[in-house]
């Protein structure tokens, strides 16, 4: 078997104690993000020593900005992976006379 040069870790342990591999990562061509995906790509971003893929290569693999995935990661930070779901953004966000 042949395993792959890349760069930084092949797999992560989440504070849960499961394992999040580069196997678990969405393809790079990716267009319907449902909930599950973008939890993937936040928690490979942000666990681990130094993450299993970095902010910038997230970006680029799969088209996201900086505003995009701040959004994701402010969404489960504060209500869990529940939030980033289409169905539930209403839900989770804030009223409009309360932003102002």
């Amino acid at each position: 078997m042949y395993l792959h040069k890349v760069e930084g870790p092949r797999s992560v342990t989440l504070p849960d104690g499961t394992v999040l591999s580069r196997n678990d990562l969405p393809p790079a061509e990716t267009t319907r993000w449902v909930a599950s995906r973008k939890v993937i790509v936040v928690r490979s971003v942000l666990y681990g020593l130094y993450g299993l893929i970095s902010l910038s290569d997230a970006k680029k693999r799969y088209g996201l900005s900086d505003e995009e995935f701040n959004s994701w990661v402010s969404a489960v930070a504060e209500h869990g992976a529940d939030a980033l779901k289409v169905t539930a953004l209403k839900k989770y966000r804030q009223p409009k006379d309360e932003c102002e």
